[in-house]
């Protein structure tokens, strides 16, 4: 699609409105990359100011903050909880089991009404549901093990929502290198947020002498993320910071956008990496203290938990390592994509690659080396950890930006 040509200068002529049924061949929701191509050839001019989105970033990193301590405040106090309910290995993790369950079903479909509906509404509803299942899940009695299953499904709901559109909210509040720049701040907050867990978690039991408490942090401080979200952050219209906050027209049926998304393989492989790398990362997260715990009443250190509250020392350090290599990896990651971004082709991928191939070796020898020294199990999840986080904004920039240097011939089109 063309704007239309008149004798007025291009500081006179009015912004067009983009339409993404238009011959460009474009599906509603299409990657933010794309849509530069649809942009006229004029000075950007940001739909929303600067300060304002700056307050927004801020206002989205803390609430995925909160969101990673939730997810694996459970970790940390995983012991007391097993105690507690007198469970084993296989039936406490089906408190993870079922999170994760939720959220691959519903992640598509929050996605689906993000593209079509006001997602600051859908986000401050998924939040909703997260705060009341996560504070429910702190006053389960000890013969009600179900009850917290089920708490944790609906739990993954809530977090469903804001895990899937806030990043899209960010790409449509910024452009360029400094959309690079707020993604890779944003998801630094992952695994901060998860060293967080582990440490307000074991804090809180450790100072109170029950776990519940554990649980009933991050509700009270997301309620604080919940009135800054509904005050302070705006709702960007889709494809806002390249069409001057114009934004994109026209619907799309839920199966032409997934025909759509399977043509691009660099979406498709970028997806099965992260999913692997969830894997990996989830199942790391959630047993490493634990597993660590155990190495050392093995080696006769402590003696075995027997009745909670258990010895948070694990769950403290584990935590502290996660904050610090999440941090260093995720700005080490970012760095050297836009170093190699114009120097190494297909950089990005190739972080990420050996990000996750190096911390192979790390974290497989951790596992035999936790029996005879949890020193050397700590240095090695450190070196494991740091690789593994070299994955987290620079992935997320892939996937948000698509192809980086320009869409396939099959979605480019002329902007006159």
């Amino acid at each position: 699609m063309r704007p239309e040509e008149s004798a007025t200068s291009p500081q006179d002529r009015p912004t067009p409105r983009w339409s993404l049924s238009s011959s460009s061949g474009l599906n509603y929701g299409s990657y933010a990359n794309s849509l530069a191509s649809l942009a006229p050839l004029t000075v950007e001019r940001p739909a929303i100011s600067q300060k304002r989105a700056y307050v927004a970033i801020a206002v989205l990193c803390y609430i995925n903050l909160l969101n990673y301590m939730e997810r694996y405040t459970i970790a940390s106090v995983l012991s007391n909880i097993q105690r507690f309910f007198n469970i084993h290995d296989s039936t406490a993790g089906l408190l993870q089991t079922v999170f994760i369950f939720s959220f691959l079903l519903l992640a598509p479909l929050f996605g689906y009404l993000g593209d079509r509906y006001n997602r600051k509404y859908i986000i401050i509803a998924g939040l909703n549901v997260w705060l009341v299942t996560a504070a429910g899940s702190s006053l389960v009695t000890e013969s009600s093990f179900w009850l917290l299953v089920l708490l944790r499904a609906l739990v993954g709901v809530g977090e469903a929502a804001y895990s899937t559109i806030a990043p899209t909210i960010i790409g449509d509040l910024f452009t360029g290198g400094q959309r690079s720049i707020m993604i890779c701040v944003f998801y630094i907050f992952i695994p901060v947020g998860s060293g967080l867990g582990y440490i307000v978690g074991a804090g809180c039991a450790k100072l109170t002498g029950d776990w519940h408490w554990a649980l009933r942090v991050t509700p009270i401080l997301g309620l604080v993320g919940l009135f800054l979200l509904a005050f302070l952050c705006p709702n960007p219209t889709r494809g806002a910071a390249e069409t001057h906050g114009e934004g994109v027209t026209g619907r799309s049926s839920y199966k032409e956008d997934v025909k759509y998304i399977l043509k691009i393989k660099s979406y498709v492989w970028s997806s099965l990496g992260v999913t692997a790398l969830a894997f990996l990362t989830g199942a790391l997260a959630f047993w490493m203290p634990t597993f660590l715990s155990r190495a050392q009443v093995t080696q006769g250190i402590r003696p075995p938990c027997i009745k909670a509250p258990c010895d948070p020392t694990d769950s403290y350090i584990f935590g502290a390592v996660t904050v610090v290599t999440g941090i260093v990896g995720a700005s080490l990651g970012s760095g050297l994509s836009r170093w190699l971004r114009n120097k190494v082709p297909n950089g990005d991928p190739l972080i990420c690659a050996t990000g996750m191939l190096g911390s192979v070796p790390c974290l497989f020898i951790t596992i035999f080396v936790a029996s005879e020294s949890i020193a050397a199990s700590y240095v090695f999840i450190f070196f494991g950890e740091l690789l593994l986080s070299l994955n987290w904004a620079v992935i997320a920039d892939i996937l948000l930006k698509g192809h980086s240097r320009g869409p396939p011939d099959y979605i480019r089109s002329s902007p006159g």
